[in-house]
């Protein structure tokens, strides 16, 4: 009886794969199994896919950056300028008639809330001259806004409105940025409206390129393009990492090499202006240039590193310590430097009238040296040299 039922259960199984087989061959559509998915022209014409659950979708989604860019964008605005024209002194007045009345410069800019009692950080470039500043959030809010304070040496500006429940950015650490992170650029290009772009942070602490006085730029490739100035570059979490400042460009749109303000920077500049409407500097009173090959091998240094002091003011901080031309210096209160631009912000940063040990290579033979900081000049720039000094001193 057992053997009868195993033979027609084997019977049965084997006519089943039989006709399966027969089918699958000749109508295979038949026996489809899963979701068909038609394909583009030239690619196969069925795919057979697995639906994810709506859970699984969100964290397969953790490649966004969604969350960052809701996170920081409320704190970005957008910001108006205009310049009424100035009359010149003796115009005929027939000839101002005969020309008509001059329409107003308007400029177009982005800035970061930094804080609920209306302070907006943005670029001295994009406010300077103006007599109306108008600034309008990403809400759709709008106000006048008071310029607090410029300072054209880092091309940072604070600003100030009134408003009630303003949104306000986080700020984040650059000294934990490193090149390769993920960075989103956020402002309001060419007028376009609020815009979101990302890209990574290409190169930090760029420096001579000419932009600023004190230069320690974050480089990113994110699109950074006309109207950005002064808009906000934040990390994968939304903070505040730098004010994007300007870009590299032949033809005046991004070409991936855009530049921003480090936040650390931002923030020191912001809080001198609130509190003192001036920004106070080191300084010690020298000529620095960059140790070149040649200058390496004239003064017998094993490698062309460092920045040798070419001009000294008589009785300033460096000629009271000793310093003399000739003089390379190697590092500034324990940190080293490289190039002049480095130099000249690690004397910056320097709190005036406190004394800081600057290791230099005199002769081939190391030396430290204690200098007194002084407090560096306002517009230091147009500032002629005094007569007893030995050059241009920065």
């Amino acid at each position: 009886m057992m053997r009868r039922l195993w033979l027609l259960f084997s019977q049965t199984v084997t006519i089943a794969l039989a006709a399966l087989f027969v089918v699958s061959t000749l109508k295979p559509e038949w026996v489809q199994f899963g979701t068909p998915v038609t394909a583009p022209v030239g690619k196969p014409a069925v795919i057979t896919i697995q639906d994810a659950p709506p859970t699984a979708a969100i964290q397969s989604a953790s490649g966004s950056y969604s969350t960052a860019a809701l996170k920081a964008m409320p704190a970005v605005v957008s910001i108006t300028t205009s310049k009424v024209p100035r009359r010149v002194p003796g115009q005929d007045p027939w000839r101002r008639q005969f020309q008509g009345k001059r329409q107003p410069t308007v400029g177009l800019g982005s800035g970061v809330i930094v804080s609920p009692d209306g302070y907006i950080l943005t670029n001295n470039h994009v406010v300077e001259g103006a007599d109306q500043i108008e600034v309008t959030l990403a809400d759709g809010r709008e106000a006048k806004a008071t310029l607090v304070g410029r300072d054209p040496d880092t091309d940072l500006a604070v600003l100030h409105i009134r408003l009630d429940k303003l949104p306000v950015i986080t700020f984040g650490n650059d000294a934990n940025a490193r090149v390769g992170d993920v960075v989103l650029a956020i402002g309001y290009p060419f007028g376009v409206g609020q815009t979101v772009t990302q890209g990574i942070i290409s190169a930090l602490g760029r420096t001579q390129l000419g932009i600023n006085t004190f230069e320690n730029f974050i480089q990113t490739d994110a699109a950074i393009n006309p109207g950005n100035s002064g808009g906000a570059l934040v990390d994968a979490n939304g903070n505040l990492i730098g004010i994007n400042t300007a870009i590299f460009s032949r033809s005046g749109g991004s070409l991936g090499i855009g530049f921003a303000v480090p936040v650390s920077t931002a923030r020191n500049v912001m809080q001198q202006l609130i509190t003192t409407g001036q920004v106070v500097r080191g300084w010690i009173g020298v000529e620095p240039q960059d140790v070149t090959d040649q200058l390496a091998r004239s003064l017998k240094l094993p490698h062309p590193e460092g920045v040798v002091i070419i001009g000294v003011l008589r009785q300033g901080p460096a000629d009271q310590a000793g310093v003399k031309p000739g003089d390379v210096v190697l590092d500034v209160a324990g940190k080293p430097v490289g190039n002049t631009g480095q130099l000249l912000n690690a004397v910056a940063a320097l709190k005036p009238g406190s004394e800081t040990a600057i290791q230099v290579l005199r002769n081939g033979k190391p030396q430290t040296l204690q200098v007194r900081i002084g407090t560096r000049p306002q517009n230091i720039s147009q500032t002629p040299p005094a007569e007893d000094s030995e050059g241009v001193l920065p």
